[in-house]
């Protein structure tokens, strides 16, 4: 795979599905448009006369927009809802469509400053509930109260009182916040194509609100939001009944941690995923399966956990519980895999081996939805970005072909590793080996978090590396998710310990290996991983011959201040005394690093600032250390996963220049 092959990943977004149709998105890099393009494609999981098949049609396309996402087919199988992006910009405000399910021209029901959210159907199928961001007069694009439209420089300042103001990716908050819609579903027209119905919101703008789910009997939509209406900063979750015809959010349970991924049962029961802890000593903690019966007279439920909090991490970037009769289905890290696990509704704190395991077995579930006795999931395997996989009782059915193009391509094997560090503790993770015999050099790449892990998916950077000659070692050490939380929660207060004899002990058995090359070996990571790239470089760097450090945490004293989560996440995992905080950032040791050392950074990135990269590269250069800086404009935090395809490519080849110069 090379660095332009990112035009073959081809991905796959969660399916939706009803009877016999099956509906999902996909999305793919363009890199002469310098955007994502994908429509839905549609699966009919039945021959014409009706009897099950083997092998399926191919995917057909079902809509023809520039990138057309999150489909939801309506509870009576008439319609699809979907968000649909102009230009192919992921974020370039998404507007809510709907259009038959047996086709037609999609009717666009939105025209929204900012865009709308993922669409929630109504139980009797006639209303769409979303949030969206509002913003105020005078603000992104927006008229003011003079009528004139202004650009981001010409606006009035903005003022702030609290700790929470922006967030990564998104921006600033309290001038914009996700407030509840709903629109009717009419049968006309209106001009320009737009559907007209009534789009104003159902809640104020005193606090953004986040997944709605409709009650059984349509007459409350409940929604998640910062604890007490948002009046002061949190990290808890309450969860609120906004009645439809009007009224004051009723509150029906106070969480006890984070909300999110609201789903009911026909029987009124309310599903979700969330964590547990006090105050903001929220890291590392597993979310879990939790399950509530809502009452909306103004008296509080107890919330239940299902499933184990040590042993079982529900993902929700996989999606929300899908009710499969007695049962909730969930994604759950473990190991490297993201498993799809049945979870029985009448659990308590059930382990993660007491749990069924439908897919996901050495591959990364994404997506599900359940119909009729059947399961569908998009699956990531070490050959593919995502397929549509059909789970029916008698087996499990690759349905689609969507990376072939990047097989034909070629791809690297993705080989385990397991063993034990210096202490004893087992350490897991994977090499991705290069083809011939070598030994070829080797790349140590760290991921970030540190609550995060890699997996059993294919992981476009390590296939690239590999491609021009490296074999790409991938380690899960103490501090990752999916190993147990209190793997996770090992490294709290004790960055560059266990971790560090973790990714090194991964390292050393690559490096027995024939065809690794223990004298050209670099060091590399992002977020988390930058830190630990700059740690390592700072205590261990004579086992390598240069380190790129990227999105990097590299002092705590700073990040508490100008990070996005930084005035709660530093003290959760360093504590609050400025001295400790010292102790555990890279910066503190700036003086030992020796080795060439590429600090990569984008300059709106809000998560870990612009300003922790300048200070490296500055104590760097002013100890006579052969460093560089490298900036993307215009990308945040996550320019490595969505960032513009440009941006993406030119960083792998500046990825692969560095590293031939190094370990060439």
């Amino acid at each position: 795979m090379r660095p332009h092959d990112i035009e073959l990943l081809t991905v796959p977004g969660a399916p939706t599905v009803c009877g016999d149709v099956l509906l999902f998105g996909t999305s793919r890099p363009d890199l002469g448009a310098d955007a994502y393009r994908g429509g839905l494609l549609r699966l009919d999981l039945s021959r014409s006369d009706g009897s099950a098949t083997a092998d399926p049609a191919p995917a057909r396309p079902f809509t023809h927009g520039d990138l057309d996402t999150v489909p939801v087919i309506s509870p009576d199988g008439q319609w699809v809802a979907f968000l649909r992006s102009a230009e192919g910009v992921m974020d370039a405000a998404p507007q809510l469509h709907v259009m038959p399910l047996e086709g037609g021209e999609p009717r666009r029901l939105t025209e929204l400053p900012l865009g709308a959210g993922r669409p929630a159907w109504s139980p009797d199928s006639r209303r769409i509930a979303f949030t969206a961001r509002v913003p105020e007069p005078g603000r992104y694009g927006v008229e003011g109260a003079d009528g004139a439209v202004r650009t981001a420089g010409a606006e009035s300042p903005r003022r702030f009182s609290r700790l929470d103001y922006r967030f990564d990716d998104i921006g600033f908050l309290a001038d914009r916040p996700a407030r509840l819609f709903l629109v009717d579903l009419p049968v006309d027209n209106g001009p320009h194509g737009l559907v007209t119905g009534n789009t104003e919101p159902l809640t104020d703008a005193r606090v953004s609100v986040h997944d709605p789910a409709w009650t059984p009997d349509g007459q409350h939509v409940v929604v998640a939001a910062m604890r007490a209406w948002g009046e002061r900063e949190s990290l808890h979750d309450d969860l609120y009944a906004i009645p439809v015809a009007g009224g004051d959010p009723v509150l029906i349970v106070r969480t006890e941690g984070n909300a999110s991924s609201l789903v009911f049962t026909a029987d009124g029961q309310l599903l979700y995923l969330g964590g547990a802890y006090r105050g903001t000593n929220a890291v590392a903690r597993n979310d879990g399966l939790w399950r509530v019966t809502p009452t909306f007279d103004g008296e509080l439920a107890s919330p239940r956990r299902l499933t184990d909090a040590e042993t079982v991490h529900c993902e929700p970037k996989a999606g929300a519980p899908v009710v499969d009769g007695d049962r909730a289905l969930v994604a759950v890290l473990n190991r490297g895999a993201v498993e799809l696990r049945a979870v029985p509704l009448r659990s308590h704190n059930a382990e993660l081996d007491e749990l069924d395991v439908l897919a996901g077995k050495r591959a990364a579930v994404t997506g599900f939805a359940a119909s009729d006795g059947r399961v569908v999931c998009t699956v990531s395997t070490p050959d593919s970005a995502g397929e549509i996989v059909l789970l029916d009782g008698t087996g499990s059915r690759v349905l689609t072909a969507l990376s072939a193009p990047l097989r034909d391509a070629g791809l690297a094997e993705k080989i385990e590793l397991t063993g034990t560090a210096p202490d004893g503790y087992p350490v897991h993770g994977w090499l991705v080996r290069p083809s011939g015999p070598g030994p070829h050099p080797v790349l140590l790449t760290i991921h970030g978090g540190p609550f995060r892990s890699y997996d059993w998916g294919l992981f476009d950077e390590a296939q690239v590396y590999a491609a021009a000659g490296y074999a790409v070692v991938l380690p899960n050490p103490r501090g990752s998710a999916g190993y147990g939380q209190a793997h996770g929660r090992s490294i709290i207060g004790r960055f560059g310990t266990d971790d560090v004899l973790d990714v090194l002990a991964l390292l050393d058995l690559a490096l027995a290996r024939p065809d690794c090359d223990e004298s050209r070996v670099g060091v590399m990571g992002g977020s988390y991983g930058g830190f630990l790239t700059s740690w390592l470089a700072a205590w261990h760097g004579d086992r390598f011959r240069a380190a790129w450090s990227e999105r990097a945490v590299n002092a705590w004293d700073s990040f508490a201040g100008s990070s996005d989560i930084g005035w709660w996440f530093t003290d959760a995992y360093c504590g609050a005394d400025p001295e400790v905080q010292r102790a555990n950032s890279p910066l503190s040791y700036a003086e030992r690093i020796e080795i060439p050392f590429l600090v990569a950074h984008s300059e709106q990135d809000w998560r870990c600032p612009l300003e922790q990269a300048q200070r490296m590269f500055v104590a760097l250069r002013r100890n006579g250390v052969s460093a560089e800086l490298l900036l993307f404009p215009g990308e945040g935090h996550e320019l490595t996963r969505s960032g513009k395809p440009r941006h993406r490519v030119q960083r792998f080849e500046a990825v692969l220049e560095w590293w031939q110069r190094h370990l060439g």
